[in-house]
């Protein structure tokens, strides 16, 4: 019997326990990331979006700060501040920031006031 393999490979990711540290257009590694200079880490029209969240969840809602233009250590920085000043957990993950509240017009004034033009996204 003769297995012959295909010269293409699936890009697909089959099995991770963390997909946070990965781009989500090429699947590898953010560090080794080429995809049109970082498309994850920058958003096309310069607008900040706030994302309410609930899939996945148990039904709690999160809230996701989209479109940051930061690199990953100023990424987290701003979600240490964003955790401290609405008094919630949250974590950095592939470039987005996940706050445990559903306060989207709270972080929308402190991002704004830190210099982002912020829209409140999705229902």
């Amino acid at each position: 019997m003769d297995i012959r393999l295909s010269k293409t490979r699936s890009r697909n990711l089959v099995y991770s326990t963390d997909k946070a540290g990965t781009c989500a257009v090429c699947g590898k590694v953010l560090k080794a990331c080429l995809c049109a200079a970082a498309p994850h880490a920058k958003s096309a029209d310069g607008v900040v979006r706030l994302f309410r969240e609930t899939k996945g969840r148990k039904g709690k809602g999160v809230t996701l700060v989209k479109g940051l233009p930061l690199s990953s250590d100023e990424l987290t920085a701003l979600a240490k501040q964003l955790k401290s000043a609405c008094g919630v957990g949250g974590a950095v993950k592939s470039g987005v920031i996940e706050l445990q509240t559903a306060e989207r017009e709270k972080i929308k004034a402190l991002l704004e006031r830190a210099g982002f033009k912020v829209k409140i996204a999705g229902g």
